[in-house]
């Protein structure tokens, strides 16, 4: 049976052609189409779609507003389509803040090279939510839970700003040997910035070493991003620079559309930020492996490595170069993961040593630093 999708835009042409794209795909059907949020808000509480697409910027009721009232009503994974502006990153980063689980550029020109690639990209990114949509409630129905928002959302979190994950925490974290570490370094993807933001608003001003992030997003919303967390976080968060020197109780987060390398000594470590064009063969920009695997050349295994939420299995490589060195690799676990990809691929492959809910990694990651 297909994927049941609903298409919210007041473009008429904009609804077809997502139609035309999605049903190209025999898993996903359009079961229909809103113009505005009041008409998404009771198609969404009739159709009971297992995805909804959302524009952010229509009459009588915007999206953002929308996405609060389906996530309260009838909670569903929502995927906004948004302009690549600093006004269109502010906006996406509030329908995260009231729901939504994933964005994705209006313009397809500016994630794909060629219109497969666009298609193909939009289609599984569709896909991968609804999938995980239905394994969640699949295993509530099993487990006799009930039905509920705070339950089997735990991959549709009420709010980016200091959201809390339901449900029980993964086991506690071992005591294990005593190691000095010197940098922590975090991957994510689709859900990413939910999970981001639960992690560094629980870590302290006084932190004791750098943190280096790779999340995948455009180049405008990275700075957006950044700007968002450091007003919410006790840690200073700014988007990397090219010749940034680490600090303590610093998080870089690695900008849209480029590279961020770590070069230098371990005393004395150095951000590079390049081109596309310096990593050819590499699908994502930013790339977790890129960037992993230019802190083992650092740090060695003085590293502690999360990977969090998110399609495909970026980070898997550069995880196993750091775990190669002596790191420690952690990722989230498959109930609190929008999408239990890049973890999976960590885990399955036994480079991750834990697997933690996103409730709990940041405890867990205070207690590890503390050795």
């Amino acid at each position: 049976m297909a994927y049941r999708i609903l298409v919210v835009d007041d473009s008429t042409f904009f609804r077809r052609r997502i139609k035309q794209i999605l049903e190209l795909d025999a898993e996903l059907e359009v079961v229909g189409e809103a113009k505005n949020g009041v008409e998404a808000i009771a198609s969404a509480a009739t159709l009971k779609p297992d995805v909804i697409t959302m524009d952010v910027e229509m009459p009588v009721m915007d999206g953002i507003t929308a996405v609060k009232k389906v996530m309260a009503q009838s909670p569903v994974p929502i995927i906004m389509f948004s302009s690549i502006t600093q006004e269109g990153a502010q906006a996406t980063l509030d329908a995260l803040d009231a729901g939504a689980l994933d964005f994705i550029p209006k313009n397809f020109e500016d994630i794909a090279l060629n219109r497969a690639e666009a298609v193909s990209l939009l289609q599984n990114r569709v896909k991968s939510l609804a999938k995980n949509n239905k394994t969640s409630a699949k295993s509530n129905i099993a487990s006799g839970s009930v039905k509920t928002r705070g339950q089997i959302r735990t991959r549709l979190p009420t709010d980016i700003l200091g959201s809390k994950y339901s449900g029980s925490l993964s086991k506690p974290l071992p005591i294990g040997s005593i190691k000095n570490y010197a940098c922590l370094a975090i991957g994510a993807s689709t859900g990413g910035p939910v999970a981001l933001q639960q992690i560094l608003t629980e870590l302290p001003k006084a932190f004791p070493v750098p943190v280096i992030i790779v999340q995948h997003m455009p180049g405008t919303f990275t700075e957006a991003f950044a700007k968002r967390l450091d007003e919410h976080c006790q840690v200073k968060v700014r988007e990397a620079q090219n010749g940034d020197l680490l600090q303590k109780g610093v998080c870089y987060l690695a900008p849209g559309g480029k590279h961020m390398t770590v070069s230098g000594s371990n005393k004395a470590p150095k951000i590079t930020i390049s081109d596309p064009s310096a990593y050819p063969t590499a699908a994502y920009k930013p790339s977790v492996d890129i960037t992993f695997d230019s802190l083992a050349k650092v740090y060695a295994g003085d590293v502690l490595a999360v990977i969090l939420t998110g399609m495909g299995a970026d980070g898997k490589e550069g995880c196993r170069t750091l775990k190669n060195k002596g790191a420690t690799i952690w990722a989230q676990n498959k109930e609190s993961c929008v999408v239990y990809g890049m973890p999976q691929a960590v885990a399955k492959a036994n480079i991750a040593e834990e697997s933690f809910d996103i409730a709990a990694m940041a405890t867990n990651i205070k207690k590890k630093l503390a050795h």
